[in-house]
């Protein structure tokens, strides 16, 4: 499970963050494209247009070599092209999985963005984005391998790309103590960012040469996500560092280039964002844990969605109830915005549309064609983990993905039904750790009569959670909702990782369900004669 996509950090580092987001590759793919910045293309061809003024810059994760990136700024007569590639190798559930980046900036002489051309290639076929901008105007379009779809969004202000920030702050000067704050446009998430900026004292910092290099602490802060860069007086980025544990120092090309993943690496991505809880008594089947009472602490809880539905926040103690025993109550006067198609929930493409009406032929009832969709998902994906910004059309063509590609495919076609549907992100509980996962939520109406006979009793209902990913219809109730909606919203979870602290107050489990005593010395059955079926979980991150 990846999470998402889960920003371009200046150069790298913040959003690779967004790309850890969306599982945890979602968030680790969002780490990844935030805090490794964001780009993509045949690799050597893309490189072959980076001359000796070059910047190449290694990537590493807790000391690790992961990636590279490489940027220039080539004049133009009207201003300046901003061009910056790489390439990020990790180990994600014991497999080398590799992204390859590019973005491209066109900026005029003080550096006000006009255009970017933004593009991340999993292995499967690139996802380009394009964007032009006409004042508060922002134009997009959004090409895959499936097709193209374009989208007109008016801003509150002028976007700019965080691929320029140190240029910008070397042209105005750099000065201990300045603040600045700005909003950066994200490719990732096709949102505007607020970026605060502190210029600390000047430093002497390494690079990979044996020189120190004279260069400006500068602390940023973007999404929650705090970034350490050290920049020139000429706008040159020397190292950069996240809270994440991701580092870009500068090296020259060759050194920057040698990127084999590291045999000393014994932890992967996902493994390493997990978040251990203490308990007294672990949790032998997820599926039989009725209520769970669990203290938050370590982070800021204000900005995540923790209230409502299975669970209740009391202070810092959230409690999660099993979906089973949902009831429906008063309905949702927002409902309808989640039928909607959207850049990459492509509800009203006639491919999407076919597909789901094969899902549920022969069912009927909402309900039972939410349950039905669920397993047919399941059922449809190769499940391997991914770096990528997930669209219903490309996993749909592909068929292969974790959560996040799981959950927007099902969400596009719950959607195609006439079924409002939409994305939620937290954690799950897996073989004694939370790991960061997405799944869909599933709104499902009572009442319905009431409302057509011109009653002005509002038809009730509910948001179901549901886990294509882990065949589960409803979702466990090991299921913690952190946020709801897209890579804009679920940027709220990177703050969260390395940080967020769990105590499992109290569990219950389902009657006739026998708890696993910590300490307990097994009983020795002896031998069986028939072998013992083993249950086997889809999801991404826990097949181990």
């Amino acid at each position: 499970m990846r999470a998402f996509l889960r920003p371009l950090p200046r150069s790298v580092t913040r959003p690779a963050s967004v790309l850890l987001l969306i599982a945890w590759v979602a968030v680790m793919a969002v780490l990844v494209n935030r805090s490794y910045l964001q780009a993509s293309a045949s690799l050597a061809t893309d490189l072959a247009r980076y001359g000796s003024a070059a910047v190449w810059r290694g990537v590493y994760y807790r000391g690790e070599k992961i990636g590279f990136t490489v940027s220039q700024t080539v004049p133009k007569d009207d201003g300046f092209e901003l061009e910056e590639d790489g390439r990020l190798q990790m180990s994600l559930l014991g497999a080398t999985t590799a992204a390859t980046l590019r973005t491209t900036a066109h900026v005029d002489k003080s550096f006000t963005l006009h255009a970017f051309e933004f593009s991340l290639d999993p292995g499967t076929g690139p996802i380009e984005i394009r964007g032009r901008v006409d004042g508060k105007r922002l134009t997009l379009e959004v090409k895959t391998p499936s097709g193209t779809r374009s989208e007109v969004r008016e801003l509150e202000e002028p976007p700019a790309l965080s691929l320029n920030i140190s240029r910008r702050l070397a042209s105005g000067g750099l000065v201990p103590g300045a603040k600045h704050q700005w909003t950066v446009f994200d490719p990732a998430t096709l949102r505007n960012s607020t970026v605060n900026i502190e210029v600390g004292k000047r430093e002497l910092v390494r690079g990979a040469g044996a020189t120190p290099i004279p260069a400006f602490r500068v602390e940023m802060e973007y999404s929650g996500l705090r970034t350490s860069s050290w920049i020139t007086d000429t706008g040159e980025v020397v190292r950069e560092e996240s809270a994440l544990g991701m580092i870009t120092v500068r090296e020259s090309a060759d050194n920057a280039r040698a990127m084999a993943v590291s045999r000393r690496m014994q932890v992967d991505l996902l493994q390493a964002a997990a978040v251990d809880p203490r308990m007294r008594t672990p949790i032998a089947e997820p599926r039989d844990v009725r209520l769970m009472r669990i203290r938050l602490g370590g982070v800021d809880l204000s900005p995540l969605d923790l209230d409502g539905g299975a669970q209740t926040l009391k202070g810092d103690v959230l409690e999660l109830r099993d979906p089973q025993a949902m009831k429906a109550g008063p309905g949702d006067p927002d409902v309808a915005r989640y039928l909607k198609a959207e850049l990459f929930i492509e509800s009203d493409a006639p491919e999407i549309i076919a597909e789901a009406a094969k899902a549920v032929q022969g069912v009927t009832g909402t309900r039972e064609r939410a349950e039905r969709l669920t397993r047919y998902v399941n059922q449809l994906l190769d499940k391997k983990p991914t770096v990528s910004l997930p669209s219903a059309l490309e996993v749909l063509r592909t068929k292969v993905g974790d959560c996040n590609e799981h959950t927007v495919l099902y969400v596009a076609m719950a959607r195609a039904l006439g079924i409002p549907a939409r994305i939620a992100v937290g954690l799950v509980y897996i073989h004694g750790a939370f790991y960061y996962h997405a799944w869909p939520e599933v709104y499902l109406e009572e009442g319905s009569g009431l409302r057509a006979q011109g009653s002005a009793q509002r038809a009730q209902g509910l948001w179901l959670p549901v886990d294509p990913t882990l065949n589960e219809f409803p979702a466990n109730a090991t299921h913690l909702r952190l946020a709801r909606g897209g890579l804009d919203k679920q940027t709220v979870i990177l703050p969260l990782m390395g940080k967020l602290t769990m105590d499992v107050l109290d569990v219950e489990l389902a009657p006739n369900t026998t708890p696993i005593l910590v300490g307990k010395e097994p009983l020795d059955l002896g031998s069986l004669a028939i072998p013992i079926p083993k249950r086997e979980s889809a999801c991404c991150v826990c097949r181990k």
